[in-house]
């Protein structure tokens, strides 16, 4: 029997009976949507972290303090802290790799303007931070090097503190207090929103590390080195050079790191860790929507081959051959599945672009899934449907002729 001649027959007994090919497709239609709806949500959300980490910087390393072990306990990184302005200098001195190179010093406290108070982030940094974070202005200029040298008192705020201290003007040259101490707005940061761990990166002021060292925290200590280096390609070779500088800059000899050097991949990778389990876990729950429907497959197919029996007699009679019968009634099962496959994968589509409607949440559908789905839902229709069409080619045509 022809290729054509066997699709042409298994459609048309499969459009004989919609309403139950209608529900036996069910099965497989929620299964797809639903691996879809749960692939699309789960890569969405790495897609965002991930965005949320390239916006910490290009190609970004960061040193920040080591740990300490008195009486042999672990007091965790952070917990001994010898970073100084001489590492970053040395640093920016003898290293290859790098493109920028930034002392942080942080401190958090009250900041007054017009009125208006509001709790912020102080970050002292270098003129090369807008380069590390790949982070520019909206309005104003980024403080100077001559700014830095003599320890103005000037600040660079981000969105949100603009929005809280100045709703109503322009900053730009205004006066506001970090502290007790006056500073003069210059700038206001490009809106960057939240990272990965739902902090806000426009709620921050930024002014020169030394103004910030002298004025405000009076802490020698830094609180991490932020480093860019030329090329991603350049992290792991980056890393090894600024551990030799800093371990020799701290003069150890046979002693541990007293410092952390980490990259925004490291970050990454922890951040999206738990959301690749979590879609994993979820997809797997939803494919079991799959298994179900593949056994309504069978289950209808097992049905129709004992209501057909004797159309199977006849049909082997006039000529037909078993394996035409298996051929046909596998079509059938296939055709079914396939079609489920398709209406799921249209309803997934659907569904995850609603879900992100309502939720706000990240969706996006790897075209992997997309053929991962319905290739498995074509699967499914091979494996299930095999069995009734196995017991269909083996009928004894004598015997299905007799049949009532």
């Amino acid at each position: 029997m022809k290729q054509s001649t066997l699709v042409k027959v298994a459609s048309a007994s499969i459009l004989k009976n919609k309403l139950r090919t209608l529900l036996t497709m069910l099965g497989i239609v929620i299964g797809v949507g639903a691996v879809i709806v749960m692939v699309a949500v789960g890569n969405g959300a790495q897609t965002m972290i991930q965005s949320q980490i390239n916006g910490l910087g290009t190609n970004l390393i960061m040193v920040m303090p080591g740990s300490t072990t008195p009486g042999g306990v672990n007091q965790g990184a952070g917990s001994y802290n010898r970073l100084t302005v001489e590492d970053a200098e040395k640093l920016k001195r003898e290293g290859t790799l790098y493109s920028a190179v930034s002392p942080v010093v942080t401190t958090r406290t009250q900041v007054i303007a017009g009125g208006t108070n509001w709790r912020t982030n102080i970050e002292g940094v270098s003129t090369d931070f807008t380069a590390i974070r790949n982070w520019t202005t909206s309005s104003g200029a980024f403080f100077s090097d001559a700014d830095l040298a003599s320890g103005r008192k000037v600040a660079v705020i981000g969105a949100t503190v603009a929005k809280s201290l100045f709703p109503d003007g322009d900053p730009i040259g205004a006066e506001m207090q970090i502290g007790h101490v006056p500073f003069t707005v210059v700038g206001v940061m490009v809106t960057k929103g939240q990272n990965a761990g739902g902090q806000d990166q426009d709620d921050v002021v930024l002014i020169p590390y030394t103004t910030a060292q002298t004025r405000l925290s009076g802490r020698i200590r830094l609180g991490e080195i932020l480093i860019s280096t030329n090329s991603a390609d350049d992290i792991p070779a980056a890393q090894e050079e600024i551990s030799g500088i800093m371990r020799e800059a701290h003069k150890l000899q046979g002693e541990p790191d007293d410092f952390t050097v980490r990259n925004q991949t490291e970050i990454a990778e922890a951040a999206t860790s738990t959301t690749r389990v979590m879609s994993g876990l979820l997809a797997a729950i939803a494919s079991i929507s799959l298994l179900v429907g593949g056994i309504g497959i069978m289950n209808i197919m097992l049905v129709s081959v004992t209501e057909r029996t004797r159309e199977i007699g006849i049909r082997m009679a006039i000529g037909a051959r078993g394996s035409d019968v298996l051929t046909q009634f596998l079509v059938e099962s296939v055709v079914m599945s396939l079609l489920g496959g398709v209406v799921g994968l249209a309803l997934g589509y659907g569904g995850a672009a609603l879900l992100g409607h309502l939720t706000g949440w990240a969706t996006s559908t790897p075209a992997s899934a997309v053929a991962i789905a319905v290739g498995f839902s074509a699967a499914v229709g091979i494996f299930f449907g095999y069995y009734p069409a196995r017991k269909a080619a083996g009928l004894n045509p004598i015997q299905a002729l007799r049949y009532e």
